[in-house]
Parts: structure tokens; sequence; C-alpha cells
């Protein structure tokens, strides 16, 4: 099965180049699949149809990454079933990435977080929930917490490797890691990509997008349109980010995600919704070019709030 092509007034998520995942070429727009049943703090569920519509228009718009999760779920609802329902027969250019480590209780409070030994048991579940026979990218999510956590991570990448070379997963990723517990994972095994919170106000992580681009290695950020779980954006730099969408008849919510696209050719783009006009406008970000002022505004923002 191939990617259904998109009508050509359409945004596409190739607009903004590929970059390769290990031995996978993936647009770097992409989607994470963390908002599409809903958050917990939301009034209700996310409606399914909705959810499954959005999967199915991100496809057709040549998406061939996604980000999930066995702990992206409520009650009533996991994005890791959605994306079965939504997706199978898989595309055969589709890579969906996956994370292990943190795990949620039935009514989706953080539980515990695993030991190397059960992280055969977290892969099993991501393998059976999206109705595959291994995991394409299977990043460790490192800590409980949004914060970065200190300590080794040498011993739960093994754990992976070891995966790997049962043939469960294929590449392997680290989340919410520091430049220092990157380098470790790098003499453990190869490492694909990295996931950490970072975007045009979050910029802590500047030495780890220059080491990932070093290496060869995809930067994901996550959070880079809100910073945050819920969604909102800071106010630093609103008045200059909103300019600069003026300038081009966006929003400011696509100026953000635009922006962590020029940090790199080697930074993934993965925003979230279930939202159907959203899913339209995060995907036409990838198509946004600034020019060397206007990079140099944006660049601004951090370093002024």
């Amino acid at each position: 099965m191939t990617t259904t092509t998109n009508t050509t007034d359409a945004p596409s998520a190739d607009a903004a180049g590929t970059w390769r995942l290990g031995d996978r070429t993936v647009n770097r727009v992409g989607f994470g699949a963390m908002r599409l049943t809903g958050m917990p703090w939301d009034p209700a569920p996310r409606d399914r149809a909705d959810a499954i519509a959005v999967l199915r228009r991100a496809v057709e718009l040549g998406v061939n990454h996604i980000d999930t999760a066995a702990f992206y779920f409520l009650p009533t609802r996991s994005a890791n079933e959605l994306i079965s329902t939504a997706l199978q027969p898989y595309p055969d250019d589709l890579v969906i990435a996956t994370k292990v480590g943190p795990s949620r209780s039935g009514t989706g409070e953080p539980d515990s977080y695993a030991r190397p030994d059960e992280l055969r048991g977290q892969v099993e579940a991501n393998i059976r929930q999206l109705g595959r026979d291994h995991i394409e990218v299977a990043n460790l999510r490192w800590g409980s917490g949004l914060d970065k956590e200190p300590g080794s991570v040498a011993e739960h990448v093994g754990a992976l490797a070891d995966l790997r070379e049962a043939g469960l997963i294929r590449h392997i990723g680290v989340s919410n890691v520091t430049a220092d517990q990157l380098a470790e994972a790098m003499t453990v095994a190869p490492v694909v990509c990295v996931q950490n919170r970072y975007g045009i106000t979050e910029r802590t992580d500047d030495d780890l997008v220059a080491l990932t681009r070093e290496h060869g290695i995809a930067f994901v950020p996550f959070f880079a349109v809100g910073g945050s779980p819920h969604g909102v954006p800071d106010e630093a730099g609103r008045a200059e980010i909103a300019s600069v969408a003026e300038a081009h008849g966006a929003t400011p919510a696509q100026v953000r995600l635009a922006w962590t696209l020029h940090r790199g050719p080697h930074v993934l783009a993965i925003p979230g919704t279930g939202n159907p006009a959203h899913l339209d406008e995060n995907i036409a970000a990838g198509a946004l070019r600034f020019s060397d002022d206007e990079l140099a505004r944006l660049d601004g923002i951090a370093a002024a709030s």
C-alpha cells in the first residue's frame, strides 16, 4: 500500500524536505498522537470519528512519521488503538515511533518507571496495540516528569539494544535526555533520534540540536507550539511572533513550528491535534520560509525573555 496522493492545493508534509530515521526516510513534518484521545483535563474525550479522520487526513497529506506511546490513553480512548483502526493496512512508507519507560494506571495517572527487564513487556504492548510485528523506532522516555532527570541511561538503552537484536524493534531513540545522557547512550547502541521539549522560547537544548546535527541524528522537539501539555504558549515574544506571522499570512502557531524546522535539516516536527483544520495548518507550516532578518528577530526572543 502506498500513501494517498493529495490534491495540488492542499498542504503537503514533504514541503520541508526529508530526513533519515535509521534506514527509513521520512518527511520532516510528522504527527504526534498524544492529543488524539483528548487530554485528561479536557471536559470530555475527543470524538472517536474525528480522531480517526484526522489520522487518515494526515497520511493523505504525506505524513509518514507518527509519534505515539502505549501510555497515551484515557479510560475510553487509546492513541495506539486509534492509529491501528484508522491506518491499517499501513502505508509502506509509514514510520511509527513509540516511547517506553513510564507507565500509567488504568485511570491515566502516572504509575511507575520501567526497570530494564520490564521494557520488553512495554515494547510488546505497543506491538500488540498497533497490530505490527515490530516497532520501527522505540524511544526511551527518560524520567517520569517533563524536566530532564539525572542518572545513567546505559542499562535501559542496553535492554533496548537486546530487543533490537531479537527483532522486536528496528531503531532506538532517546527522549527527555541531556547531552551527556545522549553521549552515553551512543556508546551502547546507535541512536537515530532525540525527542526533547524545545521551542522558540524553550532553548535549553540548543547544545543538543548542534550535537545531534553533528552526528546525523534526528532532533524531534515536542511541545514546540505550546511549551507544555496544556498547549498554552508563554507570553515571551508574542508580539514579535505575531508580526512575522502577519507578514506571511500565517498563524503564530505556524511560525513557532516553522522556526524549529529552520534550526537544521535534521529537525523534525511532530505537532499533534485532533482538529482537522489545525492539522492542515500544522502541515502547511513546513512550507514557511523566513528571511535572515526574521530569523534573527525570532532567535532573539529567547535571549530577551
